[in-house]
């Protein structure tokens, strides 16, 4: 007999052909477009599992790091073109579906040639249209080792109502996948429904709750037993009968009531007994929260269980996990879309123009006010250190002006510093606003007590 390397018994025939468990095997039951969108429409756990990841990872949106105006250019462009409510549907469609793409749109191009960001002015995108991977469908998987796009489509194909089949160029679209698959070939350059994963957790979690809502209706069973029944239950008139006689009794009968009944009848009340059915629905539901890598706290909206519980390492956890999930697979997306979105707002490509995503962390009010205190006491060690200013107090001031702004610690700051100027641009022979003219001695007799002497 031939072992693998593993431990086997042959006492208890753990380990052997024998064993039960060897004969346990995976498989895959795939979940077609018609089952994904049913268990979304029809389950929450299923919609929620979806939704919450990819509308938390966009919430937020993201900081531009670069001069004031450009901001808003880059804002304003960004709400034309409705970017943040596009990027949160496309990610919704990828982890219902297992892929999705943003098509980027120039005004006058043919989508069949590879796209020149260099040669788009300012409003030259026109348009980013979201598709599902049942609307755009990819090519040709590129296998040249030697090609910078290996592994992507050569080309996809939509059908577009008056244009019938119309190819793009993998350049004007972003690839978006829901839970990847070791070869990307094997879904035809998607990936797999992040609910395929999770499919079992999901449904043990709903049978759980369809199955002690069903208990409930069942919850108190009134039980007679009468003599002779099943003797003479065959007699529609002794039926009949049997109906109007419980009728009665249960119309009689209530918390202040007696029941009334023959001698040779019992009467027996059986009762399911709840106790232990909210721990076993919380591990079903625990065990979904799990499958989906979602804190139980942020699926089911529950207040976090157990002596001294806050949930926030719980949550703290998950929102890390997004901010990585944000920079190892939305920011390369995004910066292959901003350059063309950085030219169509600015009319070039500024380098330094870039962008951090904003925390997706939310702190208290006290918890700013404690920030903001930090921040001010270290700025002011940083100018009066007793060897001299650490920085040039210039420098630290305009840092402290771009910090306090981006965090919004001053609101109004932004608009003061444009009316009054930075530090850096004041004269420092100028007074202050709002402050006194300087008084000349000689001018004022009763500061100047010895009169010049008279010619």
């Amino acid at each position: 007999m031939r072992f693998g390397d593993r431990l086997v018994n042959l006492i208890s025939a753990m380990g052997t052909a024998k064993d039960k468990a060897g004969a346990s095997r995976y498989f895959v039951v795939e979940m077609d477009q018609q089952q994904a969108l049913a268990a979304y429409r029809a389950d929450w756990i299923a919609r929620k599992v979806v939704d919450i990841p990819a509308f938390d990872m966009v919430r937020e949106g993201r900081d531009w790091k670069t001069d004031t105006r450009k901001i808003e250019a880059l804002e304003a462009e960004e709400a034309r073109l409705q970017l943040w409510p596009k990027l949160a549907r496309a990610l919704k469609l990828a982890r219902l579906y297992g892929g999705a793409a943003i098509i980027i749109g120039i005004e006058g191009d043919d989508p069949a040639l590879p796209l020149n960001p260099a040669s788009i002015g300012k409003g030259g995108l026109s348009y980013i249209h979201v598709a599902s991977r049942y609307e755009i469908n990819p090519g040709e998987i590129n296998r040249d080792a030697a090609s910078p796009d290996w592994g992507e489509p050569l080309w996809y194909n939509i059908n577009s109502a008056g244009r019938g089949n119309v190819r793009i160029h993998p350049s004007r679209v972003i690839r978006f996948i829901g839970a990847e698959v070791p070869d990307i070939a094997m879904q035809n350059g998607w990936g797999d429904s992040v609910l395929l994963a999770i499919d079992e957790a999901v449904k043990n979690a709903g049978l759980a709750t369809n199955g002690i809502a069903a208990l409930i209706a069942e919850a108190k069973v009134d039980v007679y037993k009468i003599p002779n029944f099943m003797k003479n239950v065959g007699d529609e008139a002794y039926r009949q009968k049997v109906i109007d006689r419980i009728s009665l009794a249960n119309q009689g009968k209530s918390i202040n009531n007696g029941l009334l009944m023959d001698a040779e009848e019992d009467y027996i009340q059986k009762q399911v007994r709840f106790a232990q059915l909210p721990e076993v629905l919380q591990l079903y539901l625990q065990i979904a929260a799990g499958a989906a890598d979602i804190p139980a706290t942020r699926l089911l909206g529950q207040s976090p269980a157990g002596m001294n519980s806050t949930g926030e390492s719980d949550l703290r956890n998950y929102y890390d996990r997004l901010a990585a999930d944000q920079n190892v697979n939305l920011r390369p997306r995004l910066e292959k879309l901003d350059e063309v979105l950085i030219r169509s707002a600015l009319g070039q490509r500024p380098g330094e123009v870039h962008f951090e995503f904003a925390s997706l962390w939310q702190i208290s009010e006290k918890e700013k006010g404690e920030i903001f205190s930090l921040k001010a006491a270290a700025a002011r060690a940083l100018a009066g250190a007793a060897a001299g200013p650490v920085l040039p107090v210039n420098a630290l001031s305009d840092a402290l002006v771009n910090t306090f702004t981006e965090d919004g610690s001053l609101p109004g700051l932004e608009a003061a510093i444009e009316e009054h100027g930075k530090l850096s641009e004041q004269d420092p022979a100028s007074p202050e606003p709002g402050a006194a003219d300087p008084i000349d001695p000689a001018a004022d007799p009763t500061l100047n007590p010895d009169p010049p002497p008279q010619a």
